[in-house]
C-alpha cells in the first residue's frame, strides 16, 4: 500500500521506518535504498519550479517565477527536489521539533537522491545564534549538513549569527528579508562556491542574507541546497 493511502492525518513515518522495508509504505526492499520505487515516483517532486529560487511555476512555459524576475535574490540556484507536502512535511516535522535521527537520515538520502554529486567546494548549514541554539537544543541545519559533507565528502564550512530576530514563521515576506538584514558575519574567507544547507525554504530571505554576507567576503557563487520548498509568501 502506498503513502497516498495512508489513514488521513497519519504523520510520524519514522515509527514505520524500519530496516529493510521502505520508510512510506513498509515494502520490502531489495538492496540498499530506503523507499521502494513506487513511492519514490509519488513523493510529491517540485516540478516545475524557479531554477534560482525553487518556487513552484504556474507551467513549463515560465522561466523564472516573478519575485526573481522583479528582483534578483544573492544566490545562484535552488537545489530544492521536493514541495513541502505529505509526506515531506511530515518527515521535517519529527526532524526538526522531535530531533529524530532515522526521519534526518531520509531527508539526507532524499537529497543526495536528487544532487548525487554536490558540485560546491564547501556547504554551510544556516546558523543559530547561541541563545537560540541553547533554547532549542538542536540545529536541525547544521545536523544535515555534518550528515552531507560525511556522505559526500564536501567539507562544511560556518559562519556566525549575531542577530536572531523574531521568528520567520510569523513574517511576511517582506518583514523577513528586514529581519535578517545583517544578521550574519563571516570570520573567515568563505571558499568560492559554497552551498547553503536547510530543511525548508520559504521565501529564500535567510538563504539571501547569507549569500549576500558570503559574497562580500569573496564567495563568487552561494547556491541553496534543501529538502523541500513551501508555496511562496506573496505578500
Amino acid at each position: 500500500m502506498l503513502w497516498k493511502r495512508w489513514i488521513a492525518g497519519s504523520s510520524d513515518i519514522v515509527k514505520r521506518a524500519l530496516p529493510g522495508y521502505c520508510a512510506f509504505c513498509l515494502a520490502p526492499l531489495e538492496g540498499h535504498a530506503s523507499w521502494c520505487s513506487a513511492c519514490y515516483e509519488q513523493l510529491p517532486w517540485n516540478q516545475p519550479a524557479c531554477p534560482r529560487c525553487g518556487d513552484e511555476l504556474a507551467g513549463d512555459h515560465q522561466t523564472w517565477c516573478g519575485h526573481c524576475l522583479s528582483k534578483r535574490p544573492a544566490f545562484e540556484a535552488a537545489h530544492v527536489a521536493l514541495r513541502y507536502q505529505f509526506p515531506i512535511n511530515a518527515l521535517v516535522r519529527d526532524f526538526k521539533f522531535d530531533a529524530k535521527p532515522r526521519a534526518g537520515m531520509l531527508l539526507c538520502e532524499l537529497m543526495l537522491a536528487s544532487l548525487p554529486s554536490p558540485p560546491f567546494d564547501a556547504i554551510l548549514p544556516v546558523p543559530m545564534t547561541p541563545e537560540r541554539a541553547r533554547d532549542r537544543g538542536f540545529n536541525q541545519a547544521r545536523w544535515l549538513a555534518a550528515e552531507l559533507g560525511r556522505r559526500s565528502g564536501v567539507p562544511m564550512f560556518e559562519v556566525e549569527r549575531t542577530k536572531q530576530g523574531p521568528s520567520q514563521r510569523r513574517l511576511n515576506r517582506q518583514a523577513r528579508f528586514a529581519n535578517l538584514a545583517g544578521a550574519f558575519v563571516v570570520n573567515s574567507p568563505p571558499p568560492a562556491y559554497v552551498g547553503i544547507v536547510d530543511d525548508v525554504v520559504t521565501t529564500g530571505a535567510t538563504a539571501h542574507a547569507l549569500a549576500l554576507a558570503l559574497r562580500r567576503a569573496g564567495a563568487r557563487r552561494v547556491d541553496i541546497w534543501a529538502a523541500a520548498r513551501t508555496p511562496l509568501v506573496l505578500d
